[in-house]
């Protein structure tokens, strides 16, 4: 839990407490409380991610397990299609459309508020939770590449199998028609 108060002194976070100085002058108390805030933004559009990509963990688990017991996969090549595109979705949001990986541009000359920025930031352990999710993410998308392969060789080995038919049939017409 975070609690926030107005008080003497340098803004700083402190064992989880935002102290915000109260002498300061309200755009400069704004763009401080901004500072904090931008930071437990990001949090908490971290944390619904992090539930997201749980819930899609939580989707696809029993897949390695049937594999391993050499289960027969019950999935379409849309069903696939899906869950590439719903992991794909998640890995742009957190890695390309938000500012989960980088300092905000906001910050570049605002040093003061950008140590305020990374002390929540850091506070937070928004850098170490990005890094488990991308693991995350990454073990997914594996699986999901696993998922697409097993249907292509699937799809190629039906295709093999026609064509093998086809030919037996067109042999079969041609020695009728040889014989008789």
């Amino acid at each position: 839990e975070i609690s926030y108060r107005r008080g003497e002194g340098q803004s700083k976070l402190h064992r989880g407490e935002i102290l915000i100085n109260s002498e300061l002058e309200m755009d400069e108390f704004i763009l401080e409380k901004f500072a904090f805030s931008n930071a437990l933004c990001l949090s908490v559009k971290l944390a619904i991610w992090e539930t997201s990509l749980d819930n899609f963990v939580e989707s696809i688990q029993s897949i390695p397990e049937m594999l391993k017991l050499r289960k027969k996969l019950k999935l379409s090549h849309a069903d696939v299609m899906q869950k590439i595109g719903e992991l794909f979705a998640l890995r742009h949001h957190i890695n390309l459309s938000s500012d989960l990986l980088i300092t905000p541009d906001f910050y570049w000359d605002r040093e003061h508020l950008e140590q305020l920025y990374d002390k929540m930031h850091r506070f937070l352990s928004i850098d170490r939770r990005v890094k488990v999710v991308n693991e995350k993410l990454q073990q997914c998308t594996e699986l999901t590449d696993l998922m697409r392969n097993h249907l292509n060789e699937k799809h190629a080995l039906r295709l093999e199998w026609m064509i093998v038919i086809l030919i037996t049939i067109e042999v079969m017409f041609e020695l009728g028609r040889v014989f008789f």
